[in-house]
């Protein structure tokens, strides 16, 4: 999986590099045990501060999506199932997220049509439907 950050987004970078992490593990494009490159690698590679690497990284163990090993570095791992206030707060920002999209005008069924594509890409599904 290659890893891009856009610079001039909005989003800070370890935020987007945590939000990567976590779509390549659920496409299955990263799998469980796979190493990610080094913190100071990805900082050259990307050519930005190590410092934001870390905290991205470190984001991403406290979320239970990677592991430390002194030996083989950070290890992509499947978290836990949502606690119950974890799955609260989960529907809590799924709700908003749907609501935002509702306001800006999508239909129930393009939105539905759309979860399903995502959904297929997580599954490894190819969909080559046009919409």
């Amino acid at each position: 999986m290659i890893l891009e950050i856009d610079t001039l987004s909005v989003t800070p970078i370890y935020q987007q590099l945590r939000d990567q992490v976590i779509l390549g593990i659920a496409k299955k494009e990263l799998l469980p045990g796979e190493s990610l490159p080094t913190v100071r690698q990805l900082a050259d590679e990307l050519g930005v501060n190590t410092m934001t690497i870390s905290k991205a990284y470190n984001l991403l163990k406290d979320e239970g999506y990677l592991i430390t090993d002194r030996r083989k570095g950070s290890l992509v791992r499947l978290p836990e199932p949502f606690q119950a206030q974890e799955a609260q707060a989960s529907r809590q920002a799924l709700a908003l997220l749907l609501a935002e999209i509702k306001l800006h005008g999508t239909s129930k069924e393009t939105l539905l049509a759309n979860i399903h594509d995502i959904w297929q890409d997580f599954e490894g599904g190819t969909n080559n439907d046009e919409n």
